[in-house]
């Protein structure tokens, strides 16, 4: 098993397992994404998101999109981990946790001060696994999201 960042001829790839990521959350409609996109923004001359890849004998069998948070109350950057994806028939093996590991070392050599991220409600064994790591759920907390038309709206582009 190797981690290493995503090249952007595996642009592709990576949209598969957005799309399959998609597909396991019940949710496939929701990708708009294309591979021109991550092209754009991952493999961008200075990007603002990235993707590390878990390669297994040459296949890429999971991945971690991730870009940089801030805390006020540290004073710090974070990483918040955007997706986390192993192909089923390689969970159980240990990769999803070693690309926490590679993105928490990150955080660690470069003195960023919190690593978060969200997991769906009924993501039992995604849960349960990230409480295993010493993980917290921030309960207090609710997300809130603008997008789409409300979005334009808030924007002043539409009325």
């Amino acid at each position: 098993m190797r981690i290493r960042a995503a090249k952007e001829e595996e642009a592709g790839l990576i949209l598969n397992l957005i799309k399959e990521l998609a597909e396991y959350e019940k949710a496939p409609q929701e990708v708009e994404a294309q591979e021109s996109d991550l092209i754009s923004t991952i493999f961008a001359a200075d990007p603002k998101v990235f993707c590390d890849v878990v390669e297994l004998e040459g296949e890429i069998v999971g991945m971690a999109i991730w870009f940089l948070n801030y805390s006020t109350w540290q004073g710090k950057h974070g990483i918040y981990l955007e997706d986390l994806y192993i192909k089923p028939q390689f969970r159980g093996r240990g990769f999803g946790k070693a690309l926490l590991q590679h993105l928490a070392a990150i955080c660690n050599e470069r003195g960023y001060g919190r690593f978060q991220w969200w997991v769906l409600d009924w993501n039992s064994p995604a849960i349960e696994f990230y409480r295993s790591l010493g993980a917290e759920a921030m309960s207090e907390w609710t997300v809130y999201r603008v997008s789409g038309e409300p979005l334009w709206r808030l924007g002043g582009l539409r009325q």
